[in-house]
């Protein structure tokens, strides 16, 4: 009787065993792509050639060094939370002013560990808000970078909106083409601002069709705060991404079907939009190196709102003017890749 009991208790830990140790390699084989609009993420200084006088400690929203070191601490801590608290492979930005904030950002002691590095420039928004890309060395490999401009000037008023960032690098032994959006907001109507967020769109179609004549199998992400939702015609018709992947060079949304479901990243008016997307070639969803295989609105509790009205909402920064402590009026969206290493 004792020699079986010493068994099962032998067998038990023999699966538990088995069981972390299979645990650990898919953990380590998974790859986290993630996209934040931080909102509003300045430093405190003014810069004479950009309209950012409001976020200085003199401006409006009275943002001192105190706020700005608390805003740095806010977004590390959802960075680091992301991906099991190990962090994202790769993280897309909207809203983040210079290299001055970046550098700070990659210090930060919640996710220093990582030595994350990225790329930014600067482009031609009168704010000086931007996009920029941070990486974890360890997993991708940049190889090249450059703004691809977006001339909206046939649509009158200014003649240009933020770049799309495109950078290529290897990931998981694969070379991975990211074209990283802040597409022209809503302001002055929907109706009236959609073809400005369609020439942004057509700037990402231009690039990554090139990408395709040259490879039919190309690995593409697009990633941003897009302005429009996955069912909007500069998503789906103009930039040509749906729910389904069905050849190696078609465009997957896996936001698609999250936003049917009635999740999203902001609110506008009561309404719940899902204008932050990743976006993935079906070459992607088959791959063998790099395959995708899930996609989420991150959402942890210490990111909503619990006011209330607003339960449930974006923990923004300010409410109105005044600082709240928060992190940014957007969720971060997460796709996640099984890397075959």
């Amino acid at each position: 009787m004792r020699q079986i009991k010493t068994f099962i208790v032998l067998y038990l830990l023999s699966v538990c065993v088995s069981n972390s140790t299979f645990a650990q390699h898919a953990d380590r084989n998974r790859i986290a792509v993630a996209f934040y609009n931080c909102e509003n993420f300045f430093d405190t200084t003014d810069n004479p050639a950009k309209d950012d006088e409001e976020f200085t400690p003199g401006g409006k929203y009275h943002y001192t060094t105190r706020i700005y070191r608390q805003k740095l601490h806010n977004i590390a801590t959802v960075i680091k939370g992301m991906n099991a608290e190990k962090g994202p492979a790769i993280i897309g930005f909207a809203e983040v002013e210079n290299s001055i904030v970046l550098d700070a950002l990659v210090k930060q002691p919640e996710i220093a560990k990582n030595r994350y590095k990225y790329v930014w420039y600067d482009g031609p928004d009168p704010r000086g808000i931007n996009v920029a890309l941070m990486y974890d060395p360890a997993e991708f490999k940049v190889l090249k970078s450059e703004p691809l401009q977006v001339d909206i000037s046939a649509t009158g008023g200014k003649s240009v909106t933020r770049d799309v960032l495109y950078v290529s690098g290897i990931l998981a032994g694969d070379t991975v083409h990211i074209f990283l959006n802040h597409w022209p907001s809503r302001r002055g109507g929907e109706d009236e601002s959609a073809s400005k967020r369609a020439i942004a769109a057509r700037v990402n179609k231009a690039a990554v069709d090139a990408l395709f004549r040259r490879n039919r199998n190309s690995r593409i992400i697009i990633m941003g705060d897009l302005n429009d939702n996955p069912d909007d015609v500069s998503v789906i018709r103009v930039l040509g991404a749906n729910n389904n992947a069905k050849t190696a060079s078609a465009l997957f949304n896996p936001f698609a079907a999250i936003y049917k479901s009635g999740t999203g990243t902001e609110v506008y008016r009561k309404k719940w939009n899902l204008f932050d997307q990743i976006i993935i070639s079906g070459s992607l969803v088959t791959g063998k190196k790099l395959r995708y295989q899930s996609a989420e609105v991150y959402k942890p509790a210490f990111i909503q709102d619990s006011y209330k009205g607003h339960q449930g909402e974006p923990h923004r920064s300010f409410k109105g003017t005044y600082w709240i402590n928060g992190y940014s009026d957007h969720f971060p969206v997460i796709t996640y890749f099984t890397a075959n290493r």
